[in-house]
C-alpha cells in the first residue's frame, strides 16, 4: 500500500521532537529509574567496559546512565540539530562520549558495538524494521540489540482517545501544540497528586514534577507517527534480522522491551 510520507517523514517528527528536547533537556534522577526499567533484563553491570550505541538519543539522558555505569565508549546520535546540541551539552563531561547528527537509517558502523539500543524511537518511524536492520549491522557478533516501544496492551485508551486528537495536534505549529497540551497536563497532574494510583506507570508519574508530566503529555501529542504494538508485533520487528534468543518484557504494563543477540 502506498502512503503519503516523504523521506523526512520516515524519520517520524525530528523537528517537532527537537522543539521538545530543546525545551525539556534537563536530566533528573527520576530518569535513571525509568532507564533501568526500559533496559531490563540488562542492568548497570551490563554496560561496564562496553562499547554502546544509543540510536536516537534525544537529550542524551539514556546515554548518560551507561556512561555513569562505566561504559568504555558511548556513541549517540539524533536527527535534529537542537536535539544533538542538547545531548552534547548534557554529556560534555564524559570524554568517552561522542554525539553525532545522523539518521537511524544511515548508521555506517559495522560490527562495532557490544550493546546497541533505541529507546522511544522505533515506534515513531515509518520503516522500523529497516532501522533495526541498521542497528543489528552496527552490533558485534553476540552483541546485544535492544528496543523499548509503546505497547498496545495497557494503552488501549490512548489508541482510542489520544490517537484521533494527535491527528490534529501533530499538524499544528509545534508551539501551538505545546500550549494546547496544558489542557490535558494540568488536570492529569492534579489527578495524579490527589488520587491514589494503582497502575504502575501512573504511580511513577505521581512522583514527577509538573513540568515533567507536561513534557510527557506534549510528547504524546506532537509526533506524526506513533505505533502501539502488541507483544507479538513488537517481537516480530526482530524476526529474520540476524538475531537469536529474542525475548520481550512488559514494562509498566503498557510498553515492551525487546532484546536479541546478534548471530
Amino acid at each position: 500500500m502506498k502512503n503519503n510520507y516523504t523521506k523526512k517523514d520516515m524519520l517520524g517528527s525530528p523537528d517537532r521532537f527537537g522543539y521538545e528536547w530543546n525545551r525539556y533537556s534537563e536530566i533528573i534522577p527520576d530518569y535513571e529509574k525509568q532507564f533501568l526499567k526500559w533496559i531490563f533484563p540488562l542492568s548497570k553491570k551490563s554496560f561496564k567496559n562496553k562499547k554502546v550505541l544509543d540510536a536516537g538519543c534525544g537529550t542524551g539522558r539514556n546515554s548518560f546512565w551507561p556512561l555513569k555505569y562505566g561504559a568504555k565508549e558511548v556513541f549517540s546520535f539524533d536527527y535534529n540539530i537542537k536535539t544533538v546540541t542538547a545531548a552534547k551539552r548534557n554529556l560534555r563531561n564524559f570524554k568517552n562520549s561522542k554525539v553525532l547528527f545522523n539518521s537511524i537509517y544511515e548508521i555506517d558502523y559495522k560490527d562495532k558495538f557490544d550493546i546497541t539500543f533505541s529507546i522511544g524511537v522505533i515506534h515513531h518511524l515509518e520503516d522500523p524494521r529497516e532501522a533495526i536492520k541498521k542497528m543489528v549491522s552496527a552490533t558485534k557478533k553476540n552483541g546485544i540489540v535492544l528496543i523499548w516501544v509503546y505497547g498496545y496492551e495497557g494503552n488501549e485508551w490512548i489508541v482510542r482517545y489520544v490517537n484521533p486528537l494527535r491527528k490534529i495536534t501533530s499538524r499544528l505549529p509545534v508551539f501551538a501544540t505545546h500550549l494546547l497540551s496544558y489542557v490535558c497536563s494540568v488536570p492529569l497532574y492534579f489527578y495524579l497528586k490527589f488520587f491514589k494510583q494503582n497502575h504502575p506507570y501512573f504511580k511513577q508519574l505521581s512522583n514527577f514534577r509538573f513540568w515533567h508530566v507536561h513534557s510527557i503529555v506534549f510528547d504524546q501529542l506532537i509526533p506524526k507517527i506513533a505505533n502501539y504494538w502488541r507483544e507479538n508485533e513488537a517481537k516480530a520487528l526482530f524476526q529474520n534480522q540476524g538475531l537469536k534468543n529474542i525475548k520481550s518484557f512488559h514494562v509498566n504494563n503498557n510498553s515492551w522491551t525487546v532484546v536479541g543477540i546478534r548471530k
